[in-house]
């Protein structure tokens, strides 16, 4: 179990990366706010020992979508819920990219993930294969898959590479 100084610094340093990543997969504060005590509880008891700061942020990453994709397949979560309540959410600095922000939300889960790790968390495709287990290619087929996808969506605008 890790200490308090410890993991007051974790979540000082990642708690708005991890709220970020449960919103973009949950959709709404109330889960979010679940999961991201979870997370950060899985952290309070991994003993695991990380290599530096870049793989303790990957590894809270890789556990924060897997217990947001974990949350969504729960008996409590079946339903879906509306894209309607993101406008509750005052998204820092992504209000002007809202219709984006929409159709990224709406990407099947394989293409949202790297979409979201690349565009919003700065990952190159590298370090995407490392935090999900995918092959370096295979993150960049994501990717350009992915931003065709949002191209189609959102009517031909171009997506920054």
């Amino acid at each position: 179990m890790r200490d308090e100084s410890e993991i007051n610094r974790a979540v000082e340093e990642y708690a708005d990366m991890v709220r970020r990543v449960c919103f973009y997969h949950l959709k709404n504060r109330e889960d979010t706010e679940d999961v991201f005590q979870n997370v950060f509880l899985k952290y309070m008891l991994c003993d695991k020992p990380f290599k530096d700061r870049e793989h303790e942020k990957a590894w809270l990453l890789r556990v924060a979508i897997n217990a947001c994709k974990d949350y969504v397949k729960s008996f409590f979560r079946r339903n879906a819920i509306p894209l309607e309540t993101l406008r509750e959410m005052e998204a820092g600095g992504m209000e002007e990219h809202r219709e984006v922000l929409e159709a990224v939300l709406a990407l099947p889960g394989k293409y949202k993930d790297v979409i979201y790790l690349h565009y919003y968390e700065g990952y190159s495709a590298s370090e995407i294969g490392r935090i999900l287990g995918k092959k370096e290619n295979t993150v960049y087929s994501l990717l350009s898959r992915g931003r065709g996808m949002l191209k189609e969506e959102l009517g031909g605008e171009r997506i920054h590479e």
